[in-house]
Order: C-alpha cells, then structure tokens, then sequence
C-alpha cells in the first residue's frame, strides 16, 4: 500500500505542511522579515539613545568604570545593529542564485546572534544607567533580575511551550 503521506521537512518530521522547499523558504524568509522587523526597530532607538548620550554636559562627569561601561555598550549596540540589519545584505547579495533556503538558515543564525548580542546590549545599558542613577551596588543586582528576565521571557518560555502543548495540557 502506497503511503500518502507529505514528505518530511528535511530533519525527518511532518511538519503539516505540504510545500516545496522552496516555498518553505519563502515562507520562513517571510517570518523572519517579520522578526527581523520588531527587533531592528527597538535596536535602532536604542543605539540611537546610546549615540546621543556622549554629547550630554554630564557625560564628561561619569566614573571612569562607567566610561569603560559605555564604550563596551556602544560597541556591543554596533555589533548588536550589524547582525540584525545583516540578514537583510546577506539575502540582497544572494538573490537570484538560488539558494534561498541556504540563505534562510544563515540569516536565521545571524539573527540568533543577533538576539544574543542583544541582550548584552541590553544588560550593559541597564547597568549603566542604573549605576549612574543609584549611584550603588544595587544597580548590579537590578540588572542581574532583569537578565533573568529576559532569559526567562526569551528561552525558558519558548522552550516550555513545545512541551506543554505535546503533553495536551494546553485545552
């Protein structure tokens, strides 16, 4: 008896979907402009903030730490803007060759770091902000809440959510 089955999508699962791997790509190049869209906005505020901050008159009164803490931050919002916006070269640059789901994979990754630079991004801005606006070591501990945070909202919830549909618990 023949099977009817859709084929795999290519790490030997059905996924429910019945498309080539082509249209997969289009589909996944699509929801990861989506992505890609909400997380390039928040960045581009934030690098823009931090830009701005040396020009302020204070900023030549912060701590040399704090200084240390900025540069680190900008560098690490340059490279956080670099990764994200990267996707969207890779993809120009790749276009019509024909590999677009090799160029789905890699600018899927390139997000993945991007993500990850992100949130560095985000805890040395946190720290460096709360060290200058408490002026004590509950800064550190603030920040260190709010990376958990992140880290729950980020992979512990997505990671949960996979295995409580698979147990049937989620009616």
């Amino acid at each position: 008896m023949t099977s009817t089955a859709p084929p795999p999508d290519g790490r030997g699962r059905d996924d429910g979907r019945h498309e080539t791997p082509e249209e997969r790509a289009d589909r996944r190049w699509t929801d990861l402009l989506q992505e890609l869209r909400v997380a390039q906005t928040g960045v581009q505020i934030l690098f823009g903030f931090l830009l701005a901050v040396v020009f302020q008159p204070r900023f030549a009164e912060i701590s040399d730490n704090d200084r240390t803490i900025y540069v680190v931050t900008v560098l690490l919002g340059s490279a956080t803007a670099a990764a994200l916006i990267g996707p969207v070269s890779y993809h120009r640059l790749l276009t019509g060759r024909r590999l677009k789901p090799q160029t789905v994979t890699w600018a899927s990754r390139m997000t993945v770091l991007g993500l990850g630079l992100l949130f560095c991004t985000m805890c040395s801005t946190l720290l460096l902000i709360l060290r200058v606006a408490l002026h004590n070591a509950v800064a550190l501990w603030l920040v260190g809440g709010m990376a958990l945070w992140f880290l729950i909202c980020w992979l512990v919830f997505p990671a949960w959510a996979p295995a409580r549909s698979s147990s049937g618990r989620d009616t």
